[in-house]
């Protein structure tokens, strides 16, 4: 994250390009001319790794410092986020990818999406050291490649993109980045002390960095909800991290400039044939406030899978309709029909959250607006709203989504013509006009006060789809 920021702030070109001299470069991904979709696509990967990018172990007491705890022997990708910039220079987003998002694994079946690295590394180390590789050098670079290849895979097949670039960062160099720009500052809505990563901090707005920094984005044990509460925590860090590198305190300071440079330079990897002088000058305009932090859709953050445990399940279809739309594309696939009468659509409405009631106020809201009933009822839980209409019937999706405000639409090969799907979250809010008698969020006035309580302080946790801007400093759980 911090070669990106960097690259966008084009700051001293002297320092840059002793920046890039020094980088670790990583075969993984064959970089072409300019991407072809009207955008450069990233995947920034947080390593949990034990050792350097040159391969090399750290030291036990740095380990014991970084609260790492105990390697398992796998090398997990705790942090993924999947950044999007137009060629224009206009804003870029940054999409995070729950470490336990249940997803296809090419060759390896559904997995959750962290182990995605680690399977292929592992492989193909057996494959290697079968052919007579021993050189435990050549080992961990060839092996290592390997699993940043099958990750890409991995990503591009739920997000439908291509991946433009490849960066990955770890544990040490979070550490030392962070304390080379003098800290971030960020904000908690309530004091926590979490033995498992080491984070022990008091509530409101304060400055972190080193292994404080670390714990802050690794901690999930004791938030609400859990693993989405951490990205949540990684994305607003990264938001004031990108404040803080490109404020004139960190580029017109040459210690802490070159301290920066060191750092990045011991421990991040980026894919071999990246321009990164080109891609600086490309983005020499794009401010921190031009940089948004959100979450890809999450449909059960609960999700019990058959051999992994728990873990999030979202669906590509979704997430890949999410991706088109931050990038102004549409589905190839969707053809322009015209959206029938609303008499002629029949509007099931399904309820994924846990306010009681709120199906059926949604429901009452569409049928008096014309559109035919269907079926009321629940659904697994989700985080997020969306209207589901069938495929090439898109404007028909749309049409309902124009009664329910700010609603994101897709189509699903599951959806019968003519007929639409809305599967309601908890981050529904019904537009004023709407009548019904729904409150904001969806349920009538007494169901809602009675599913979330007195209402919140002002700083408040952002929703799943509300994103994060690096312009403030936001307060989280």
């Amino acid at each position: 994250m911090s070669v990106l920021v960097m690259s966008l702030t084009g700051y001293a070109w002297a320092a840059m390009q002793g920046l890039v001299n020094g980088l670790t470069m990583a075969d993984v991904i064959d970089e072409g001319s300019k991407p072809a979709d009207g955008a450069r696509d990233i995947l920034l990967v947080g390593m949990d790794s034990r050792t350097d990018a040159q391969g090399n172990p750290l030291p036990e007491k740095m380990l014991a410092k970084l609260n790492a705890g105990v390697a398992d022997g796998e090398l997990n990708t705790d942090t993924l986020i999947f950044v999007r910039i137009p060629n224009d220079g206009s804003k870029a987003t940054a999409m995070s990818l729950p470490r336990d998002s249940y997803v296809d694994i090419p060759g390896y079946g559904k997995h959750k999406i962290n182990s995605a690295y680690a399977r292929a590394k592992s492989d193909a180390r057996q494959q290697l050291q079968a052919e007579g590789v021993t050189d435990k050098a050549d080992l961990e670079v060839r092996s290592n490649q390997a699993g940043a290849k099958k990750l890409i895979e991995t990503v591009e097949g739920v997000t439908g993109a291509s991946i433009d670039n490849y960066a990955s960062i770890n544990l040490l160099g979070f550490h030392d980045i962070t304390k080379a720009i003098g800290g971030v500052e960020v904000c908690l809505n309530e004091p926590v002390d979490d033995p498992y990563s080491g984070a022990k901090f008091d509530a409101g707005k304060q400055t972190i960095s080193g292994h404080q920094a670390l714990a802050f984005v690794r901690q999930r044990h004791g938030l609400l909800r859990g693993d989405l509460d951490r990205v949540v925590r990684q994305q607003v860090f990264m938001a004031g991290l990108a404040r803080k590198v490109v404020s004139a305190g960190t580029l017109a300071d040459p210690a802490k400039l070159n301290n920066l440079i060191d750092s990045i330079q011991k421990s991040v990897v980026v894919n071999k044939g990246w321009d990164l002088l080109g891609f600086a000058q490309q983005l020499q305009g794009l401010s921190a406030g031009n940089i948004e932090f959100t979450t890809i859709p999450v449909a059960n953050p609960e999700y019990e899978t058959p051999s992994d445990g728990q873990a999030v399940q979202v669906d590509p279809a979704e997430v890949q309709s999410y991706v088109r739309e931050l990038a102004g594309l549409k589905d190839p696939k969707e053809s322009s029909k015209p959206a029938p009468a609303p008499s002629e659509i029949t509007v099931d409405v399904l309820n994924g959250s846990s306010i009681t009631g709120l199906a059926g106020s949604v429901s009452e809201t569409l049928t008096a607006a014309g559109f035919g009933q269907g079926e009321v009822g629940n659904t697994d839980p989700r985080t997020t709203t969306v209207v589901q209409a069938a495929e090439g019937e898109r404007a028909t999706g749309e049409k309902v989504a124009g009664k329910l405000g700010d609603v994101s639409v897709e189509t699903s090969s599951s959806v019968p013509p003519g007929q639409v799907q809305v599967l309601l979250g908890p981050d529904y809010e019904a537009p004023a006009d709407s009548g019904g008698g729904a409150a904001p969020g969806g349920a009538p006035e007494g169901l809602r006060a009675q599913a979330q309580g007195p209402p919140a302080p002002q700083q408040q946790q952002p929703s799943g789809d509300e994103p994060i801007s690096a312009d403030g400093v936001t307060c989280v759980n």
